[in-house]
C-alpha cells in the first residue's frame, strides 16, 4: 500500500498525506463510536424485548397450568359426587326391592372400583416428572424445598419416600394424584361427623343397661385381639423373611401396630340391618357399644404403640421403662381427650341455658354445629385424640345441650349430623373402592394378607367368647352363645381402620399394612355384612322386636315373687339390685348437673346448701320454678320403671301401662305424686317404685332385673 493511498482517497491535502495511517481514523472516531454504540442499543433492546416475551410466556404457561389443574380438581370432586348420588339411588332401589344381601356401604365400594379402573386404565398419562435431582450432601428429607433455577426460585413440598424400585414406574397420570386425598382430609374433615353422630344418637337406655360388658368388650377385648393379632402376624413376617418374601424392614412394634388398627370394628352393615329388622336390642346395644368405644381405643392405643421409644441404639427390643411409658400415654390420651370433650360439651350446654338463642334457632344450630366440630379439632391440636373428645361431646350434647334447644334446633341437629354422617361414611367406602387401584403405593404380599385373616379370625375369637364367659359370671340376664357366635361374626372393618392405616404409608411396613387393610374391608363389607340376614336366621335371634321392649322372662334374667300380697321389701330390695350400678351417678347428675346444666331437675335451692342460696338461685333456671311438677327425664329410661312391671295370671299378662293379653286382670297402682328434695326420694318416683302399693290376689308378679352389666 502506498504512504498517503488512503489521505488521497479520502481527499486529503498534501500535508494530511504526510501523516500516518492511524492518526488519518481520529476524526472519524465519533462516528465510529455512535454507530457502535446504537448497534449496542439495539441490540440490547432486541435481548430485553426477547427477555419480556419468555416472562410473559412463563406466566401465561403458570396460569394455564393453574387453570388446568383447577378443572382437574373439579372433575375428581364431581365424580365422587356422582359416585354418592349413584349408591343414593341404588340404595332406594334396594330398600324399595327389599333387597338385603349388600348394604349401601358394598355399593359404594364397587361403584369406587369401577370407577377407579376407569381412571387407572382409561384415562391417558401425563408427565409431570422431568428430572431427578441428586441431593447426595443431605442425610434426610426437607418438608419444604427451594429451588434455585436460573435466579429464580421455586417451592417444592414432600410428597412422599419412593422405594428405587419404583422410581422409573412413578404414576405420570395427573388426574389419579388428584384423586388421591390427603390423609388429614379423612381425620379432619370426614371422621369427625360420623364419631360425633354415634354418641349424638345414643340409645341410652340399652346402652346403659350393658355398660359395664360394653366397657369389658371395647377396653379389655381391643387390647386382648391387638396383642394377639400382632404377635401372630410377627411370625408371619418372620415366615416371610425365611422365604424371602420380605423386601424391606418389618419390626415388631409395626406388627403391633397393624394389630391396633385391625381391632377397629365397624359393623356399619350388620347394624344397619339389625335396625331394619329390629333384631334384638341387647344385642344391638353391645355390638354398637363396642364398636363406638372400640374405635376411639384402637386409635389411642395405635398412638401410644408409635410413642413407644426404648433407650439404646435397638429402638425397637423391649424396654420395660417405654412399656409403661407407653402406657401412661394411653391413659392420659384418653383421659384428657375424655375430659376435653365432656368439657366443651359443658360449655355449649351453659351457653344455650344462658342466653336467648333459642329465639333464633339458625344461630343456635350453628353455634351448636361449630362448637362440636371445634371438639375434634382443639384435641389434635393439643396433642390428645380427636375421636375421644368428639365421642364424649357428642354424648355430653345429647345428655345436656340437646334439652335447652328449641324446638327447630332439636330437629335441625339431628338431621343435620344425620346427613353428615351419611354422606361422610359413604364418602370414605366410595374412596376405599377408587383407592384400589388408583393408590400409588400399594405392596400386595400373599402371605402377610392370608396371615392377617387368619390372625383376625383367632384374635376376634379371644376377644368374644373368654370375655361373655367371664361377664357370664356376673351377668342375670347372660349373653348366649347365639349373641357371640353373631358378635363373632359381625367383627367387620371399616371407615376407622381405613383411616388409621391410609394416615402413615411413608415406609415399606405401611404400605403393606395399608393395602392388606383394604382388602379386609372389601372382604368383610361384602362377605360378612351379606350373610347377616341369613346368620340371624340360623342362630335363632329374635327379629321384629320394639326397641322398648324387654327380653323375654326366664329365670336368670327376672326373679319372681308369689303371694297373694305384695312384698314391699322384695320390691325395694329388686328396685335397687336393678339399679345400683348408676344410683350414685344418677343422684348426683339429677340434684345439681341437670339443674345447673339444663332447664330440669329439681331447684337448686332445695338441694344445695343454705349457704349457697344465692349461688342456687342464680343457676338455677326460671322454667324450673315454673314447673313444679317436671317432666319424666329421658335419660332415666335405662333404670326401672313401673312400665317395667308385669303382671300374669295365668296365660295372660299386664303390664303397668295397661296393654293386656287374652285375659282380664287387674293392677291398681295408687300414691300420691309430690315434689320430694332428696336424691332418694326423687329416684324412687323416676323408678316407678316410690309411694306406690301393688296389690295382687292369686297372681304373679314379675319385676326385671337390669342390672346386666
Amino acid at each position: 500500500m502506498e504512504p498517503g493511498g488512503d489521505a488521497a482517497r479520502l481527499g486529503l491535502g498534501p500535508a494530511a498525506q504526510a501523516l500516518p495511517p492511524q492518526l488519518l481514523l481520529l476524526p472519524l472516531l465519533p462516528l465510529l463510536l455512535g454507530r457502535g454504540l446504537r448497534v449496542a442499543a439495539a441490540a440490547s433492546s432486541s435481548s430485553g424485548a426477547a427477555a419480556e416475551d419468555s416472562s410473559a410466556m412463563e406466566e401465561l404457561a403458570t396460569e394455564k397450568e393453574a387453570e388446568e389443574s383447577h378443572r382437574q380438581d373439579s372433575v375428581s370432586l364431581l365424580t365422587f359426587i356422582l359416585l354418592l348420588t349413584l349408591t343414593i339411588l341404588t340404595i332406594w332401589l334396594f330398600k324399595h326391592r327389599r333387597v338385603r344381601f349388600l348394604h349401601e356401604t358394598g355399593l359404594a365400594m364397587i361403584y369406587g372400583l369401577i370407577v377407579g379402573v376407569i381412571l387407572r386404565y382409561g384415562t391417558p398419562a401425563t408427565s409431570g416428572h422431568d428430572k431427578s435431582l441428586s441431593c447426595t450432601q443431605e442425610d434426610r428429607a426437607f418438608s419444604t424445598l427451594l429451588v434455585n433455577v436460573s435466579g429464580k426460585f421455586f417451592e417444592y413440598t414432600l410428597k412422599g419416600e419412593i422405594s428405587p424400585g419404583k422410581i422409573n414406574s412413578v404414576e405420570q397420570n395427573d388426574m389419579l394424584r388428584k384423586v388421591t386425598f390427603d390423609p388429614e382430609v379423612f381425620f379432619n374433615i370426614l371422621l369427625p361427623p360420623i364419631i360425633f353422630h354415634a354418641g349424638y344418637s345414643l340409645k341410652k337406655r340399652h346402652f346403659f343397661r350393658n355398660l359395664g360388658s360394653i366397657l369389658a368388650y371395647a377396653f379389655l377385648g381391643t387390647a386382648v385381639s391387638c396383642f394377639i393379632i400382632g404377635n401372630l402376624m410377627y411370625g408371619v413376617v418372620k415366615l416371610m423373611k425365611i422365604v424371602g418374601q420380605l423386601s424391606d424392614k418389618f419390626y415388631y412394634t409395626d406388627c403391633l401396630f397393624f394389630g391396633a388398627i385391625i381391632s377397629a370394628t365397624d359393623p356399619v352393615t350388620v347394624l344397619a340391618i339389625f335396625n331394619e329388622l329390629h333384631a334384638d336390642v341387647d344385642l344391638y346395644a353391645l355390638l354398637f357399644g363396642e364398636s363406638v368405644l372400640n374405635d376411639a381405643v384402637a386409635i389411642v392405643l395405635s398412638s401410644s404403640i408409635v410413642a413407644y421409644q426404648p433407650a439404646g441404639l435397638n429402638t425397637h427390643a423391649f424396654d420395660a421403662a417405654a412399656f409403661f411409658k407407653s402406657v401412661g400415654i394411653f391413659l392420659g390420651i384418653f383421659s384428657g381427650s375424655f375430659t376435653m370433650g365432656a368439657v366443651t360439651g359443658v360449655v355449649t350446654a351453659l351457653v344455650t341455658k344462658f342466653t336467648k338463642l333459642h329465639c333464633f334457632p339458625l344461630l343456635e344450630t350453628a353455634l351448636f354445629f361449630l362448637m362440636s366440630w371445634s371438639t375434634f379439632l382443639l384435641a389434635e391440636a393439643c396433642g390428645f385424640t380427636g375421636v375421644v373428645a368428639v365421642l364424649f361431646c357428642g354424648i355430653t350434647q345429647a345428655h345436656y345441650t340437646y334439652n335447652n334447644l328449641s324446638v327447630e334446633s332439636r330437629s335441625r341437629t339431628k338431621q343435620l349430623f344425620e346427613v353428615l354422617h351419611f354422606l361422610a361414611e359413604n364418602f370414605i367406602f366410595s374412596y376405599m373402592g377408587l383407592a384400589l387401584f388408583t393408590f400409588q403405593k400399594h405392596v400386595f404380599s400373599p402371605i402377610f394378607i392370608i396371615g392377617a385373616f387368619v390372625a383376625i379370625f383367632l384374635g376376634r375369637a379371644a376377644h368374644i367368647y373368654p370375655l361373655s364367659f367371664f361377664l357370664n359370671l356376673g351377668r342375670r340376664h347372660k349373653i348366649g352363645w347365639n349373641f357371640q357366635h353373631m358378635m363373632m361374626f359381625s367383627g367387620l372393618r371399616g371407615a376407622m381402620a381405613f383411616a388409621l392405616a391410609i394416615r402413615d404409608t411413608a415406609s415399606y411396613a405401611r404400605q403393606m399394612m395399608f393395602t392388606t387393610t383394604l382388602l379386609i374391608v372389601f372382604f368383610t363389607v361384602w362377605i360378612v355384612g351379606g350373610g347377616t340376614t341369613p346368620m340371624l336366621s340360623w342362630l335363632n335371634i329374635r327379629v321384629g322386636v320394639d326397641p322398648d321392649q324387654d327380653p323375654p322372662p326366664n329365670n336368670d334374667s327376672f326373679q319372681v315373687l308369689q303371694g297373694d300380697g305384695p312384698d314391699s321389701t322384695g320390691g325395694n330390695r329388686t328396685k335397687q339390685e336393678s339399679a345400683w350400678l348408676f344410683r350414685l351417678w344418677y343422684s348426683f347428675d339429677h340434684n345439681y348437673l341437670k339443674p345447673i346444666l339444663t332447664h330440669s331437675g329439681p331447684p337448686l335451692t332445695t338441694t344445695l346448701p343454705a349457704w349457697c342460696g344465692l349461688l342456687a338461685r342464680c343457676l338455677t333456671s326460671p322454667q324450673v320454678y315454673d314447673n313444679q311438677e317436671p317432666l319424666r327425664e329421658e335419660d332415666s329410661d335405662f333404670i326401672l320403671t313401673e312400665g317395667d312391671l308385669t303382671l300374669t295370671y295365668g296365660d295372660s299378662t299386664v303390664t303397668a301401662n295397661g296393654s293386656s293379653g287374652s285375659h282380664t286382670a287387674s293392677m291398681s297402682l295408687e300414691g300420691s305424686r309430690r315434689t320430694k328434695s332428696s336424691s332418694e326420694e326423687v329416684l324412687d318416683r323416676d323408678l316407678g317404685m316410690g309411694d306406690q302399693k301393688v296389690s295382687s290376689r292369686g297372681t304373679r308378679l314379675v319385676f326385671p332385673l337390669e342390672d346386666n352389666a
